[in-house]
């Protein structure tokens, strides 16, 4: 059976037909389709877990009873869970473990470019790094082989084009799941340093076996046949397939399993061309052992960008540079000649909106966090200060805090990034006595990776009920003693309540709980309108950033009606009453 699937859909594919007992994951683009997709397999049980370290640690649990897991995360997610990985490899797994970590050549939607191949290295495990839809589910498959013929967790990864373009998949049935039951074994799954000082060397002499075994592993790692062997190429993942397209006369060694290093492979390769490029996405990792082995090659040192993504016109780029050719491609036609220039802004009714245009009326420090919410940097609103990690919010405040800085800091997170990491952050400020007003943008969802559910919305990955976990009282419990929730839409509540908070010589946290139009999917009141004769264009709710909001031919701003959400942000900051519902046949709220 053949089917046309993405990426992300073929590692779901891939980890059914693999026989996966249980799936932990937290969401993030470009991975978060791998189990909204498994999800719908039967038999498979997915969750959601609060941060991808839990998520890690759930599926060692199960693995090391025998069963067979798959874990999926983006590459920032890796970070989060390196702890128990650096472990894991050392005490090892029962049933097959696959880490699928998605990497963001190019920081499409990432805050980082990091290249997942270093924790492979750093953790001792392997990597498998496929170029296709095809090659993802055949590789999930070959992943908990592995995983189980050598007794270790596998990491599996995928970049934003692999898990987003598409292809023809041959696909099987399911293969029967492992029987669970575990069994003791305190030498191996204790790792004192007593047994982990032996696990250690295991680990190396698993190495070695993975290499040799990785020089003859053709599923994984095969050469392209090139007509010439002046130039042979060295790469692996999608760049593999953009290398055979504009270079089809070059050999090609394609690296599906690029770690450990296939060293008898990458030898018998190099001493049958002439000369070796070595083009990858990321750092030279590839290069630099090309190089340690004493094969002279070219690559980021000289030829191949060392930033971005390798996408096909810098593959042409690159192949100009080796031939010494000075060829260009055509130029795009170019279709947005005159068009303004449209920046990221919160969607219409976003209620981040409401509660960081509150924010630009106080004289205060805003650390951010990673979510939609990180919109907030650009115009009109420009109110984050900093922003690094998930749960930075929280605490970057009460680092500036604790540093003596003379402004008063206000930190902020989201409702998912609460129950992922902040909620240490937010222990640490009452614990060590801060006095930063902390804030939880909370529109019950996890928004920015597509309104996925989490310990606070009363719904698993699967849709059923489940206990929703109140951030209040989970506050209260860390010992934080001034607790408010407001509409961030009620404009004069917010603004006493920020007054009194940022003043207050005491932490504080404020929930602004409204929801995410884009949700619940219907409009948040009735459509508003600006009257024309009442208007004295001080554009005051032009600085809302709302999309909806335009300005005319005369010069005076007019709302739009076809986007307005009807969350009367805009009617609350008019001092002159010019903005007022209106009613519209079939667009009520």
């Amino acid at each position: 059976m053949r089917l046309l699937l993405t990426g992300n859909e073929a590692i779901a594919r891939g980890a059914w037909e693999g026989g996966v007992t249980a799936a932990f994951g937290y969401p993030g683009t470009p991975s978060t389709e791998i189990l909204e997709n498994l999800v719908k397999y039967d038999g498979v049980y997915c969750e959601w877990s609060p941060n991808e370290k839990v998520a890690l640690e759930a599926a060692a649990g199960a693995s090391i009873a025998g069963a067979r897991c798959i874990v999926t995360m983006k590459l920032v997610g890796l970070n989060v869970a390196a702890d128990p990985l650096m472990t894991l490899s050392y005490v090892g797994v029962r049933g097959g473990l696959v880490v699928v970590v998605a990497d963001d050549p190019g920081q499409h939607s990432s805050q980082t470019e990091q290249d997942t191949r270093h924790y492979a290295r750093l953790a001792k495990v392997p990597i498998l790094d496929p170029a296709d839809a095809v090659d993802a589910r055949a590789f999930m498959l070959e992943a908990f082989e592995l995983s189980e013929k050598y007794g270790c967790p596998v990491i599996l990864r995928t970049t934003t084009c692999v898990g987003h373009s598409r292809a023809l998949v041959e696909c099987g049935e399911a293969r029967p799941r492992n029987v669970t039951e575990f069994k003791k074994e305190p030498s191996r799954f204790v790792p004192l340093p007593l047994w982990g000082r032996k696990l250690r060397v295991k680990v190396e002499e698993r190495m070695d076996a993975q290499s040799a075994d990785a020089s003859s592993h053709a599923t994984l790692n095969h050469v392209i046949p090139g007509a010439a062997a002046d130039l042979g190429i060295i790469t692996c993942g999608i760049t593999a397939l953009y290398c055979r397209e504009l270079m089809p006369e070059a050999p090609v060694l394609k690296l599906g399993w690029p770690w450990p290093f296939p060293d008898s492979m990458i030898r018998e390769f190099t001493a049958s061309v002439k000369r070796v490029v070595v083009i990858e996405e990321g750092d030279p990792i590839l290069e630099e052992h090309v190089r340690s082995l004493g094969i002279a090659c070219s690559g980021k040192s000289d030829v191949v960008p060392r930033c971005g993504e390798l996408t096909p016109d810098r593959i042409f780029e690159i192949r100009e540079k080796i031939r010494g050719t000075n060829n260009a491609l055509p130029k795009p036609f170019p279709q947005a000649d005159g068009l303004p220039m449209r920046p990221p802004v919160f969607c219409p009714g976003c209620p981040h909106r409401a509660l960081f245009y509150a924010l630009t009326k106080f004289d205060v420090i805003v650390t951010g966090d990673i979510g939609c919410y990180s919109l907030a940097v650009f115009p009109p609103l420009e109110r984050t200060d900093v922003l690094i990690c998930m749960g930075g919010g929280f605490t970057l405040a009460h680092g500036l805090d604790k540093a003596g800085e003379k402004k008063k800091v206000v930190g902020v997170l989201g409702d998912s990034t609460f129950f992922h990491s902040g909620i240490t952050g937010l222990l640490d400020v009452v614990y060590n006595k801060g006095t930063s007003t902390l804030i939880v943008v909370d529109n019950s969802s996890t928004a920015m990776t597509g309104h996925q559910d989490h310990p606070g919305t009363g719904r698993t990955i699967s849709g059923e009920p489940a206990p929703a976990a109140s951030i209040e009282a989970i506050a209260r419990a860390c010992g934080m003693k001034r607790v408010t929730v407001c509409d961030p839409f009620d404009q004069e509540q917010l603004h006493k309540v920020l007054a009194e908070e940022i003043a207050a010589d005491e932490p504080s946290l404020i929930i602004s709980k409204a929801p995410c139009p884009l949700q619940i999917r219907r409009r948040l009141g009735p459509v508003r309108a600006i009257d024309a004769a009442k208007c004295k264009n001080c554009k005051a709710c032009l600085k809302c950033g709302c999309p909806a909001i335009v300005v005319t031919a005369n010069g005076k701003p007019a709302i739009d009606p076809q986007l307005c959400s009807g969350c009367r942000l805009c009617e609350s900051v008019c001092k002159f009453g010019a903005i007022a519902p209106v009613a519209i046949p079939g667009q009520e709220g």
